[in-house]
């Protein structure tokens, strides 16, 4: 048995991934664990469908066993992000091989870059350019450069950039999980053209929400169009603007710097964006610099929305949750019961026998869900995330 994990948000899943899967399948893969983010995403905002039909799509196309990364890992930095997955992944026990999406598609590229990443001369290069007043991400790629030129590029990349954040948590949990990288085709991140018959997640996400459901390369189209259908779908992030807004200008500064991802007074600038802003997108506007960029701003101001802290994702997550499964997915679990470092969730109850820091992420799923079922075309009661079941099939 080879089993192959995968980090996702499947937001939603399309013929990207299945093709990422079966690339995977080809590579020797005998079962595949996905842990995907639940029902707020990397970007700051809604999944545009709920996590357990992502779920049932990603079981009906390849995956075998789906795991949820906890939300203050799975709407965090590349980093903290990363870190989450392969913590989950590599605490099953059984794991063999991390396989990932890739523009460079070259594993010792990847490698390489994520090992300079660590080296005591980048560090230094790296604070030079953050005093200089770069973002991060640019004083990083510049610090790279000096070091290893061209290869520098692959962190312009953002699976390329995830990648080299996946290489570096298997290495500093001195995990024995193999990288296999899969080199990305067609459509680009974000990208608004169809090439070679794949288009971006970000494409299917703008034409769902306009009310497109026909060409949108979505595998298993039965279960979202059963989603629309029952009123549950497509997750409108921008329903939740006023309700945003709302809780920021209720905030302090000081209660604000509690997010995850502050650092030199932003704060400050946040709040004072709030104060001259009456929509999100004047918010973000008068909020970001070059400095501190789109990104960053929309992961604080969700963060601070969900009530979200720094405090969240200080350790690795505390637990292993199964959100669905096939029959080979129960072979992984019967091999992880007895090789697991992590206690295994199948139901809202057996949280209840843990710590206080995994009873508290669970409650941030909770309060999660209770939100996002707002923005639904036809809002829930609150409790879903309590008596929701594990997806077989």
């Amino acid at each position: 048995m080879k089993i192959s994990g995968i980090v996702s948000e499947y937001n939603p899943f399309h013929s990207g991934h299945k093709y990422h899967i079966e690339k995977t399948r080809e590579n020797g893969a005998t079962h595949i664990v996905a842990v995907m983010s639940g029902n707020f995403v990397q970007r700051g905002e809604c999944a545009v469908f709920e996590k357990h039909s992502r779920a049932a799509a990603a079981l009906a196309n390849g995956v075998d066993l789906v795991l949820e990364l906890p939300i203050a890992f799975a709407t965090a930095t590349a980093r903290t992000f990363a870190r989450g997955a392969v913590f989950i992944l590599n605490s099953l026990g059984c794991i063999n091989e991390l396989s990932f999406g890739s523009e460079c598609g070259d594993v010792k590229a990847l490698a390489e870059v994520s090992q300079a990443l660590n080296s005591e001369k980048i560090q230094a290069v790296l604070r030079s350019g953050l005093d200089e007043g770069m973002t991060f991400a640019a004083a990083r790629e510049a610090a790279v450069r000096e070091l290893l030129g061209e290869k520098a590029d692959i962190l312009k990349c953002p699976n390329d950039t995830l990648a080299v954040e996946y290489i570096s948590a298997i290495y500093d949990m001195k995990s024995s999980i193999i990288p296999f990288a899969v080199k990305r085709e067609g459509a680009g991140h974000d990208s608004k053209q169809v090439e070679k018959g794949f288009c971006s997640a970000s494409m299917i996400r703008e034409q769902l929400l306009c009310g497109k459901t026909e060409n949108i390369f979505l595998p298993s189209p039965e279960i979202y169009m059963s989603e629309i259908k029952n009123s549950r779908a497509p997750v409108n992030y921008n329903t939740l603007e006023r309700a945003i807004l709302c809780r920021l200008r209720t905030m302090s500064a000081q209660e604000i710097a509690q997010a995850p991802d502050i650092s030199e007074g932003i704060e400050n600038r946040i709040f004072n964006a709030v104060r001259s802003s009456s929509s999100l997108e004047e918010l973000y506007c008068m909020a970001k610099t070059k400095r501190y960029p789109l990104a960053r701003i929309r992961r604080i101001v969700l963060h601070c929305f969900l009530g979200i802290t720094a405090l969240d994702s200080r350790d690795n997550p505390p637990y292993i949750r199964v959100l669905g499964m096939n029959e080979s997915g129960m072979e992984i679990l019967r091999e992880a019961r007895s090789k697991a470092s992590l206690p295994l969730i199948m139901r809202a109850g057996d949280i209840e026998r843990l710590d206080d820091y995994a009873r508290q992420t669970f409650e941030l799923e909770c309060r999660a869900a209770d939100i996002f079922s707002l923005a639904m075309p036809n809002p829930l009661p609150c409790g879903t995330e309590q008596t929701g079941n594990v997806i077989i099939l």
